[in-house]
């Protein structure tokens, strides 16, 4: 057919990922809508919710930080049936597509418009983020996929790649409850980083998880 000939001719030509093609992409069983105003996201993401879950964690109150297109949010509240959860975004576009997310598989998370913890009140037992954490150097040596069609917004840590940790650790225990859990994920070679630094903030029992190819993926 016309138009399976010109999203082919769409992939090769101008490298457009497959799931902006195809406008869906699958996460713990759901299929998520996903346009290039959102990060793709990725199975290792999977990775980090199953691990989680595997904490045996019981959240009544969930927080997840540059929500993207929701899977995340929407992915732990279909699981846990919490009485509250909340995904935040700085970007107003990709908002709009977590909430056609929400609606149509989780109605009860709320996506709200906030830097980080900047609109967000009261305190939470998970707090949860995939935040940028792709250096402001790699950025400009990703494939093209990913350099020309992905939001910069959700791929640019910085200078070190690690801006957006630092921060939510810095400000997190103002919104975590006693006994509470933050769970990140990582890039490869963040692990000991983000370890230390949750560390010194005060954290307890601080946990490296890799994911299936053996990479660290999850503080």
């Amino acid at each position: 057919p016309k138009a399976y000939e010109e999203m082919v001719e769409k992939r090769i030509k101008e490298r457009i990922p497959l799931q902006y093609l195809l406008g869906t992409q699958e996460i713990m069983g759901h299929s998520f809508v996903v346009t290039p105003d959102v990060f793709i996201p990725r199975q290792d993401t999977e990775t980090v919710l199953e691990e989680v879950i595997a904490t045996g964690i019981q959240p009544e109150k969930i927080l997840d930080l540059c929500t993207g297109s929701g899977c995340i949010a929407i992915s732990l509240a279909l699981f846990f049936q919490p009485k509250i959860c909340i995904g935040t975004d700085i970007s107003e576009k990709a908002l709009e597509i977590a909430k056609e997310n929400g609606k149509r598989l989780c109605p009860m998370v709320e996506f709200i418009q906030s830097d980080l913890f900047e609109n967000v009140e009261g305190t939470y037992d998970l707090i949860i983020s995939n935040p940028p954490y792709i250096t402001s150097e790699e950025c400009r040596k990703l494939m093209p996929e990913v350099r020309d069609h992905e939001p910069m917004l959700a791929l640019d840590g910085k200078d070190d790649g690690l801006f957006f940790y630092r921060k939510i650790i810095r400000e997190a225990s103002g919104y975590l409850k006693a006994g509470g859990m933050l769970a990140f994920e990582i890039g490869y070679d963040q692990g000991n980083a983000v370890k230390e630094m949750m560390e010194e903030s005060g954290f307890h029992d601080v946990k490296i998880k890799k994911d299936l190819a053996g990479l660290e993926r999850m503080v």
